[in-house]
């Protein structure tokens, strides 16, 4: 039976009081964007989308988020064109109700989950990540949504099930930038189930209290906030266990230059361009950058994942 999220008035957190209430800033996030937007563009047309109940997570940067207009007019989604602008100017009639994740593998629950089974067992939570992007920006981005751990737990994935395998919708009707093989569509990511259930990785369903807008990975997207911004699938329709490591999109077409792990590593240059720095969003391409941090600043509480492992050839 299908069935809305129940928002009471009450519960709504808008923009102006996100700002004034730093308690709900409790993660370190991430965004898929660019060099500053030009403050002629408007807001998105998915600006008005429902609003969603929030709660603090347990993470925080203590950096103020970027604007909305940062957040949903500059973003990668090259389903809906390759230029950065693309996704927000040609997503407005992409429909995201109804929608079905089909589930599949090495778990003992598989099946297709409509999109309200996914969401309502969780508490949606507030989650700001910081992101250190290989074309040398960052962004900071209040996301709603809930520990990937917490779903992927209710699939039941048993002993054989050491990786996670992740699919887009494929639609080329729906998705226009689909019609040019920039890349093998579907797009395909995966993460190590380790990655997977760690209380960092999310699966976002929202951003600044509203719904996913489609341009941002309507309407369900990943988000790992110590991998670069490749990682974090969107439009997610279709999760795997799987035995074997999957292979995944950008590793498929440039795999000398995108590797499966795309842990952000400030040692291991890109072999077109240096990712020892980067620069905020809406600082204005003059401002100085700053050095970009090892596992974008979560060290302490990843590194044990890679123990062992050489992060200059499993980049």
């Amino acid at each position: 039976m299908k069935h809305d999220l129940k928002i009471l008035p009450s519960e709504i957190t808008s923009e102006t009081n996100y700002h004034n209430r730093r308690q709900f800033i409790r993660n370190a996030g991430l965004a898929i964007g660019g060099s500053a937007v030009a403050a002629a563009l408007p807001l998105s047309s998915s600006a008005s989308t429902r609003e969603l109940e929030t709660v603090p997570g347990p993470y925080s940067t203590g950096e103020e988020p970027n604007s909305w207009e940062d957040v949903t007019t500059y973003n990668n989604f090259y389903e809906f064109g390759t230029g950065k602008e693309d996704p927000y100017r040609n997503s407005g009639d992409f429909v995201t109700r109804p929608w079905s994740v089909k589930v599949s593998g090495e778990c003992g629950k598989p099946g297709d989950y409509d999109y309200e089974d996914i969401v309502a067992p969780h508490t949606l939570e507030d989650r700001v990540y910081r992101h250190r992007c290989v074309e040398a920006w960052s962004m900071v981005v209040p996301w709603v949504g809930f520990p990937l751990a917490d779903l992927l737990r209710r699939f039941e994935p048993n002993s054989d099930a050491k990786f996670v395998r992740f699919k887009t919708l494929h639609d080329p009707k729906r998705m226009p930038g689909q019609k040019r093989p920039v890349l093998r569509w579907p797009y395909v990511e995966g993460l190590t189930i380790a990655e997977a259930m760690h209380p960092l990785t999310l699966m976002v369903v929202g951003v600044y209290g509203k719904e996913l807008p489609n341009q941002n990975g309507a309407p369900l997207r990943l988000i790992v906030p110590w991998k670069y911004g490749f990682k974090g699938i969107k439009s997610i329709v279709k999760i795997e266990f799987t035995r074997r490591q999957p292979k995944t999109s950008w590793e498929i077409s440039i795999p000398g230059e995108y590797g499966f792990y795309a842990n952000v590593n400030p040692q291991v240059d890109h072999p077109r361009w240096s990712q020892a720095s980067e620069r905020r969003i809406g600082a204005g391409v003059f401002a100085p950058k700053q050095p970009t941090l090892m596992f974008n600043g979560y060290q302490d509480e990843v590194a044990h994942l890679y123990s062992g492992l050489d992060l200059r050839k499993n980049y």
